[in-house]
């Protein structure tokens, strides 16, 4: 604030004001380069992230075995245009938004190992 009201009281020495005005340029820099590193860490991994889940919820078919965003395990019983049909447990069938299911379980993951040990008890 003071380095403000001192650059207006001194303006009528050249040295000063071409000292403020390379340092307004330095600035723009600065905030240029806070942007691009904002954009690279945060920005693109998330949009990244956000079009890797698009791709795995356009290609739910009947008979995955899922993981809802509450945590819920279920194999997909049906598919509509937005909503899934999950079986939790036999003959127990829930209508899910398509967005919320967080991840498709493979065969060799601990998951589904854990989920058949279970049923098979």
């Amino acid at each position: 604030m003071f380095d403000l009201l001192i650059g207006t009281a001194l303006a009528e020495d050249p040295a000063v004001v071409e000292t403020t005005e390379a340092g307004g340029s330095g600035m723009i820099l600065f905030f240029g380069l806070i942007i691009a590193i904002w954009y690279f860490l945060v920005i693109r991994p998330q949009t990244k992230q956000a079009r890797t889940h698009q791709q795995m919820v356009a290609a739910l078919k009947k008979g995955d075995q899922v993981v809802t965003v509450a945590g819920l395990h279920g194999r997909i019983a049906g598919v509509e245009e937005s909503v899934v049909q999950v079986e939790v447990s036999k003959g127990v069938k829930v209508r899910i938004e398509k967005d919320k299911v967080t991840r498709i379980v493979t065969e060799g993951s601990d998951s589904a190992n854990a989920e058949d040990n279970k049923a098979k008890k």
